[in-house]
């Protein structure tokens, strides 16, 4: 079994690239089913959800083919509805699939997802809408069975504004008959990502972005070509590894204001932060004092996302910052591991309270899902001594070529 070995305290130095985001290239991939031909998609990372979202495309019977980091969907080819088990427990984001299947076919079956165990995440929203554009959907044996003689477009209101729930409606309103109007829609940069895939295919979809989003549905659809937005959260974790470690680092291709909740945390936290549109640049001593309060919420909140590795960073330093967790109810479980290497962390229910040390001792440590295995590798970089991390096809799922990107940057990090 492969883990990655770190020897921590050294700086860290250069500019990083971000990769394609992972929560954008995913119901991307998806939303090539509707339109029957050829979509050519670029920037896709090399992940482990990709692999398993091409692996879905390539069952329900599309062609694929990948260079580099542009893959090709003809789904001209498709000639099936349902998704095995295997391959829904893969990841979580495989929901997604679920309103384009409906969309193209009238039909769809699949068990329910996978992913990071962080808790109860049901897909009772995604359902619900679907429901409300006319589809019939039985639940038994941990399946899904769907069908829609006939879509038809209505308004839909989400009680929140999720991500997953936000994309099934977009992609499934498609092909209904009439208007769909999506309120309290979610806001991320993805959701508007994906809004510019469909528009390339000829959609007729506006708003993304804000919270209503609204589709014009049955418009014919045609071949398109779009680049896939950078990843955020891989910036985010990139910035709180050069606060951890110490250093100056830059992350280029993601908007500033893509950035801000955890570029304004980190500058309180003693880092100096330096801002162009696409580019950051963050120059740290590496000892950082206790910030305000951390509550994750939804864009333009603070990313749950970005949570545990900004906390990683915050567990050398001094002072106490307290981290409110409003998504996710197992986000913590990283903070066992945290404290195996010193770390002052105490949790009560979706509340953390972090007290600064002065130093973290490296151990072997083990990732219970991708983002708190970010934290861990963050907290490595920054310690003394050696660490080894297990739990790697958790990281896999999200960061791509993650030892090369911190080799180049000056870590002394292997994956063996």
């Amino acid at each position: 079994m492969s883990v990655i070995v770190i020897s921590g305290g050294r700086r860290l130095e250069g500019c990083v690239p971000v990769q394609g985001s992972k929560n954008s290239v995913l119901p991307i991939l998806a939303a090539s089913l509707l339109s029957g031909c050829v979509s050519v998609i670029h920037n896709c990372p090399d992940l482990s959800d990709v692999a398993a979202s091409v692996a879905i495309l390539e069952h329900l019977g599309c062609r694929i083919a990948r260079e580099g980091d542009t893959i090709t969907v003809d789904s001209s080819t498709l000639d099936r509805c349902d998704i095995p088990e295997h391959l829904m427990r893969e990841m979580r984001s495989s929901a997604i699939f679920l309103g384009a299947v409906l969309a193209r076919t009238g039909e769809a079956r699949l068990s329910m997802p996978g992913g990071c165990e962080l808790g109860p995440r049901p897909i009772d929203l995604h359902l619900s809408a679907l429901r409300r554009l006319g589809a019939e959907i039985a639940e038994q044996g941990g399946g899904l069975r769907c069908s829609a003689r006939s879509l038809q477009g209505c308004d839909i209101s989400l009680t929140i504004p999720s991500v997953g729930a936000t994309e099934n409606a977009m992609l499934a309103a498609c092909a209904a008959r009439g208007r769909t109007a999506i309120y309290n829609a979610a806001r991320e940069p993805e959701i508007v990502d994906l809004q510019r895939f469909l528009c390339a295919c000829g959609a007729k979809v506006r708003g993304a972005g804000s919270d209503l989003v609204v589709i014009d549905g049955s418009v014919p659809l045609h071949s398109a070509e779009h680049r896939v937005i950078a990843d955020r959260i891989c910036a985010a974790t990139w910035l709180a590894a050069g606060a951890a470690a110490g250093g100056e680092i830059e992350v280029e291709g993601v908007p500033r204001e893509q950035l801000l909740p955890v570029t304004d945390l980190l500058a309180q936290a003693g880092c100096d932060v330096r801002e162009e549109s696409q580019r950051v640049t963050l120059i740290s001593d590496g000892y950082l004092r206790a910030v305000p309060p951390v509550r994750t919420a939804s864009y333009p909140g603070f990313p749950t996302d970005a949570h545990p590795p900004v906390m990683a960073a915050l567990t050398k330093g001094t002072g106490t910052t307290v981290f409110v967790e409003m998504m996710f109810e197992n986000r913590y479980r990283h903070t066992q591991e945290l404290a195996r290497m010193g770390a002052d962390i105490r949790v009560e229910g979706r509340v953390a309270v972090v007290c600064g040390v002065p130093g973290l001792q490296g151990a072997r440590l083990e990732a219970a899902d991708l983002r708190g295995g970010a934290a861990l590798v963050v907290a490595a970089l920054a310690a003394e001594g050696e660490s080894r991390i297990g739990g790697l096809h958790h990281l896999d799922r999200g960061y791509e070529r993650l030892t090369e990107t911190l080799r180049s940057l000056g870590a002394d990090i292997v994956r063996v």
